[in-house]
């Protein structure tokens, strides 16, 4: 075999791979890190995941998505999903209201459909409970207390499992069913960090921050976390 043919089939291997990898990272799966507390204590600051893009059926339908396993968003589900108010953003939350739902909360306690919701990762850290009246500030109002709302079609309502620390649906409302990225799979590592501290704002950043995980990897490294499904 000439060497020229080797070098060839090197670069077709790795072409293939290229594509595979694109292919991959925009139809099947792609990693995530939790960049906030709102899904504490499920999700920490640091989680790396993988998400699954490809459980949930397009918003176009052909004979051949037909034929696929696909579903649509559950209630329970952990969805990343675009930013409403900002689609160059992912967030990850809990569906907790799928369309037809009727959602409302009293004090805290979110009802579905009539029906206290049911859902062990909720947490609450702060004492107080705000009413939705005019003299609560405007974007507190709807955290403890609001409702009924009906999730109208092609719609989702989406939470933070950390309800008192949350910026979600009850906020921004529902997200519409073409937003959703897909579920978040496993935590595939997890690093001890602080909120937002991983965001990188230009190179400058990028390097101190990939020096620091260099030196800091085995103590931080949470590796009880890793490789553990998410719920």
């Amino acid at each position: 075999m000439s060497k020229q043919h080797v070098v060839r089939e090197y670069y077709e291997a790795i072409l293939v791979a290229v594509i595979f990898t694109l292919f991959a990272r925009t139809f099947v799966a792609q990693a995530f890190k939790i960049p906030s507390g709102s899904m504490e204590d499920n999700l920490l600051v640091g989680d790396h995941l993988f998400v699954n893009k490809f459980i949930y059926a397009p918003h176009w339908d052909t004979p051949l998505h037909r034929l696929m396993p696909y579903r649509n968003v559950r209630r329970g589900d952990v969805v990343v999903f675009k930013y409403p108010q900002d689609p160059e953003r992912d967030f990850i939350k809990r569906a907790v209201g799928v369309p037809g739902d009727t959602l409302e909360m009293h004090d805290k306690i979110l009802f579905v459909n009539g029906k206290q919701e049911v859902n062990p990762h909720i947490i609450h850290r702060d004492p107080i409970t705000y009413p939705n009246s005019p003299f609560v500030p405007e974007q507190m109002r709807p955290r403890d207390n609001w409702g009924p709302v009906t999730v109208p079609p092609g719609f989702v309502f989406c939470m933070g499992d950390n309800r008192d620390n949350s910026y979600d649906s009850r906020f921004w409302g529902p997200v519409p069913r073409d937003y959703f990225k897909g579920r978040a799979l496993f935590i595939y590592w997890s690093y001890e960090a602080k909120p937002n501290s991983q965001e990188w704002r230009g190179w400058g950043d990028r390097i101190r921050q990939l020096a620091s995980v260099g030196v800091h990897f085995f103590t931080r490294t949470r590796w009880s976390r890793s490789f553990t499904l998410v719920h």
